[in-house]
């Protein structure tokens, strides 16, 4: 057996986890397990199994061209603190309580060093309309070589400074810059602080005003962008009080910063109206009104309807109009045009039977 990846050496602080990783490979595909030695000099490798520590070590491995398994450690306290050993062998007698291996297990080593975490005091101060968030490491701490102020994912300021306290001003209410800051010093390992600007729910609507038609389902929603999240959500109707999903045709969903009503078959005379969402966390109540408005289901047909009407009463007033004007003047047979056509007719007639007399 050898190895093709060994564990890494990591520093970590308590409360923290930690996860080493090794690969090895063999013919027959070797068997991977992890000892431990702690930092006490009377101390002496110890096999590590999946769930020992009161269960905070995990042991993963898969068998497959090669042999992989990492170890993980959660809640470090220092008495996790010492040399983690990965060791392999694919000798058939390795395992074998009273036969000694013809080759020697391998081993690849890597120390975990757990630092006691230090403490870190936080606050949140108003002054002059601005929000002003600051840390402050205990002694002794790691030497700092610089803080990054975080916001969720979001990087907000950062500097290079030494000192083990630090702020981040924000300008506006708490309202509006609600959730939770993070100061990260930059020391190895780093060290985290968090700080929560908290307030009563800021519930919203999606929508103010919702529409839905007769027999479908209408969906109802609202949400608070404000932290700390809604422990519990309610609705209810304006003039009927609270609406419960035991009640057959409301249906609630509710999850975090987030709730939804569903109403099953709507109905024009029932359910039209103004429904309120109400949610409570551990800092106060904020509730949002949504209008709902319920349409026929021929609703739809309606502007189609209304240009057919349109086009009807154009089509009757051309109509009424060609009937109604006048017919173009028809010119008396008497009139010059005609006349004297049919007198020259008539004389040439005559003189050809004048001629034929002659004749």
């Amino acid at each position: 057996a050898g190895f093709i990846k060994s564990p890494l050496s990591q520093k970590r602080l308590t409360q923290d986890s930690v996860e080493l990783y090794c690969e090895a490979i063999g013919n027959p595909i070797p068997e991977i397990q992890w000892w431990f030695e702690g930092n006490d000099p009377n101390e002496t490798y110890a096999q590590l199994w999946d769930g020992a520590r009161q269960d905070r070590v995990k042991i993963n491995a898969t068998y497959n061209l090669h042999s992989t398994s990492t170890i993980s450690i959660a809640n470090l306290t220092s008495d996790d603190s010492g040399m983690y050993e990965c060791r392999a062998s694919n000798d058939p007698d390795r395992n074998h309580l009273s036969k000694s291996p013809k080759v020697k297990w391998i081993r690849s080593q890597a120390n975990v060093f757990v630092i006691e975490r230090p403490e870190i005091a936080t606050q949140v101060s108003e002054s002059s309309g601005k929000l002003i968030l600051s840390c402050n490491v205990s002694a002794p701490h790691l030497s700092i070589t610089g803080h990054v102020w975080m916001h969720g994912e979001k990087e907000v300021e950062k500097d290079t400074s030494s000192s083990a306290f630090t702020s981040y001003t924000i300008n506006g209410k708490r309202e509006e810059h609600s959730g939770v800051y993070e100061c990260v010093y930059k020391t190895s390992p780093e060290i985290r602080g968090q700080v929560n600007i908290s307030v009563a729910p800021q519930v919203m609507a999606y929508k103010k005003s919702e529409h839905g038609n007769e027999g479908d389902t209408g969906v109802l929603t609202c949400k608070n962008p404000a932290f700390p999240a809604i422990a519990t959500w309610s609705w209810y109707k304006n003039g009927h009080g609270l609406l419960e999903n035991a009640s057959g045709r409301y249906i609630i969903k509710s999850s975090g910063n987030k709730t939804e009503l569903r109403i099953l078959k709507l109905d024009i005379e029932q359910d039209t109206g103004d429904y309120i969402c109400n949610g409570t966390n551990s800092y106060g109540t904020g509730s949002a009104t949504v209008n709902l408005r319920v349409r026929s289901r021929l609703a739809a047909l309606w502007p189609f309807l209304g240009i057919v009407a349109e086009v009807l009463v154009l089509v009757t007033i051309i109509f009424i109009y060609e009937k109604r004007r006048k017919p173009d003047e028809v010119p008396d047979d008497d009139d010059g045009g005609s006349a004297p056509l049919k007198s020259n007719a008539t004389n040439h007639k005559d003189k050809n039977v004048r001629q034929r007399n002659a004749n």
